[in-house]
């Protein structure tokens, strides 16, 4: 199989099934999103590579299954709503994903105020993997008539907020420094 197949050089991509769409088209739009956050996520975890703790063989497992997860979640927004999804997304993997959230969260500081993406390289980077999350949450909402699961956009929800405990989680084990927002401007 070549990487380059022409047949998008007009603006057109094909969806699951083979369905030709425009490239803009807000299905497109989604799984690209999610695919640029999964790209981030890696991003960030190719920061982890010269650092040590305890805990990092089990973050990188869970931050892999999050890419694995989030990666199936694109199939499902590429495939067309008349047609089936190969993998579908189950609650459990919302699930996994909230208890992991209690597990880190328990172990940081409690908030007292908004705090701004800094510390260490792979914490910022999962702050900007956040936000590109954010996006892609926002868009699946307009396809919110055409999803045929509506767990994605649960999902979606939930991996941002996933995220941020992951940036502030790691903040901790790397001795990032957590930037309060000054209200004094």
């Amino acid at each position: 199989m070549r990487i380059y197949t022409r047949s998008g050089d007009k603006g057109q991509t094909s969806l699951v099934y083979g369905e030709r769409v425009p490239k803009n088209h807000l299905r497109v739009e989604a799984y690209g999103t999610c695919d640029e956050a999964n790209s981030i996520i890696g991003l960030a975890l190719s920061f982890l590579n010269q650092e040590d703790w305890n805990e990092k063989e089990q973050f990188l497992e869970q931050m892999h299954r999050v890419q694995t997860i989030l990666f199936h979640v694109g199939a499902e927004l590429s495939t067309p709503a008349d047609k089936e999804v190969n993998w579908k997304l189950k609650q459990e993997h919302i699930q996994e994903m909230e208890d992991q959230i209690d597990n880190w969260d328990g172990q940081l500081d409690p908030l007292r105020n908004f705090i701004l993406p800094s510390g260490h390289s792979a914490s910022s980077a999962l702050h900007t993997a956040r936000t590109v999350v954010r996006r892609a949450e926002r868009i699946v909402v307009g396809l919110s008539d055409e999803l045929k699961n509506d767990l994605v956009l649960s999902y979606l929800n939930r991996l941002s907020d996933f995220l941020f405990v992951a940036a502030r989680y790691v903040n901790k084990k790397l001795g990032g420094d957590e930037l309060p927002l000054k209200v004094d401007i």
